[in-house]
């Protein structure tokens, strides 16, 4: 399995295909095989790289809290030791906060930008959601498939499970919590795209979008699980606008005379 060695962490990570490159950030508490419906789709036109972030899958843990800005320090110490040229980034759930974040940081790093069904702070957040579920319920009676396939692939093994889930919660319960102001760093071409039934409000990711300089808003209809749930269609624009970039205005009225 390969792995490379960042400064503060051993990383696991998959590659497939041949071309531009993509690297894939999965969610929090899955690793790469969460991207199973988009790896082939992708790899048919583009070198896709997915990494598994520090305790995630067969990634190990490192002591101290898990933050997002650390993990994102960690997205771009693999950009620049395992990944040929700017590469398009492609983050779902917590792997979208990990990219903006790193394509703030190092926009010389990022050539596009996916951001998948992630609020950036709370007043993004939908009601009655998966955090709020994995805050009241999870730490006490985590989801049986969740711990099983942890005990499956984790170097640190099945007892660690309870103390990287802890750090998860803690996590997602205080983060992310970034001002959108600071995502006009973002120099990319991004595209933000999310479910009509996300665990994102749709006006937030809009505000999102507008905030970026590049950025573009797509709502499909869906829920947090938007890439799976409707794989072809995901993919088709995800191929177009990595490959493309968003669609030039057939005509742009904005500013005509009367």
């Amino acid at each position: 399995m390969p792995y490379v060695q960042l400064p503060a962490v051993n990383t696991y990570y998959e590659q497939a295909g041949s071309g531009p490159a993509v690297v894939l950030l999965h969610g929090g508490l899955f690793g790469a095989e969460s991207w199973f419906a988009q790896r082939d789709a992708l790899a048919a036109e583009f070198e896709v790289y997915l990494p598994e972030r520090r305790g995630h899958a067969h990634t190990p843990d490192v002591p101290g809290p898990l933050t997002y800005q650390a993990m994102a320090d960690d997205t771009v110490a693999f950009l620049e030791a395992v990944v040929p040229g700017p590469a398009h980034l492609v983050g779902w759930s917590d792997g979208a906060v990990v990219g903006a974040l790193a394509a703030a940081q190092r926009p010389d790093l990022v050539n596009r930008l996916v951001l998948i069904g992630q609020y950036f702070n709370p007043s993004g957040q939908a009601p009655d959601g998966l955090v709020e579920l994995m805050s009241s319920r999870w730490r006490e009676a985590p989801p049986a498939f969740l711990h099983e396939h942890y005990d499956r692939v984790s170097p640190d093994g099945p007892g660690h499970y309870p103390v990287f889930l802890g750090k998860m919660l803690d996590m997602v319960t205080r983060e992310p919590d970034i001002p959108l102001s600071g995502l006009a760093a973002i120099t990319a071409q991004t595209l933000v795209l999310q479910g009509d039934k996300d665990e994102v409000l749709i006006g937030h990711s809009a505000e999102v979008a507008a905030a970026i300089p590049g950025g573009r808003l797509a709502v499909l209809p869906g829920t947090h699980a938007l890439p799976m749930e409707s794989p072809d269609l995901v993919n088709q624009l995800l191929i177009s606008f990595l490959r493309d970039g968003p669609p030039h205005a057939a005509w742009d009225f904005r500013g005509a005379p009367d």
